[in-house]
């Protein structure tokens, strides 16, 4: 969906500072917070596509103004309220809590991670590297892994990067519609204009949904 989430590209929001020695948590909470996230989905499933999409729908203003992991949280009590879990908003997807992770599963658990790679049987590639292709110039209302700056501009399959889950459809329910997922290259000057250096490129992963022959 189109918010404030997607930034790239987005003028008057100042330099991007960086914080000398930055801390991996800036507090205990957040340290919680991780744990929380990670552990949750083994009782009440839900995906890293869920959790972007409850992120995407936090207001401007309050995404501004909230930290990291503070959009996190937010994003957890939604889902969690979504499903029943905690009281307050609408039920919608009502489910019963499984049981929670043991303890001393969770190391490899966390090793192994929520991989949304498929079998490369899933899908059939429509693009080869070298294609040219253009990124559809499309406003989804849910969430979606295009960033805007890319829409509506072309670009060279760089790299076929294997068959994976969508996460547009997967952050809705629909199911994983496994396909292609590319690295394409840009010109920078494509995107920014001629003002960017001449020859510079960006690299970003796209979906294969979100690609049209150029």
């Amino acid at each position: 969906m189109d918010g404030i989430h997607d930034m790239g590209g987005m003028d008057g929001f100042g330099r991007v500072e960086r914080e000398a020695n930055e801390p991996v948590f800036h507090a205990d909470w957040e340290r919680r917070m991780l744990a929380l996230s990670l552990a949750v989905p083994f009782a009440v499933p839900y995906s890293d596509d869920h959790l972007r999409r409850e992120i995407e729908r936090i207001p401007p203003a309050d995404y501004l103004r909230s930290s990291y992991y503070e959009k996190w949280l937010i994003a957890l009590e939604s889902l969690m309220k979504e499903r029943g879990i905690i009281p307050g908003g609408t039920v919608t997807l009502p489910v019963t809590p499984g049981a929670p992770i043991e303890a001393e599963a969770v190391a490899d658990a966390i090793k192994g991670g929520f991989p949304t790679r498929r079998d490369d049987k899933e899908a059939t590639a429509r693009f080869v590297v070298g294609a040219r292709v253009r990124a559809r110039n499309i406003h989804p209302k849910h969430h979606t892994r295009l960033p805007r700056y890319v829409r509506g501009h072309e670009g060279v399959i760089h790299t076929d990067l294997g068959v994976f889950g969508f996460p547009d459809w997967n952050s809705e329910g629909k199911g994983h519609k496994p396909q292609h997922c590319y690295t394409v290259r840009f010109s920078q000057q494509i995107l920014w204009g001629r003002e960017a250096p001449a020859g510079d490129s960006l690299y970003v992963d796209l979906w294969e949904d979100y690609l049209e022959p150029a």
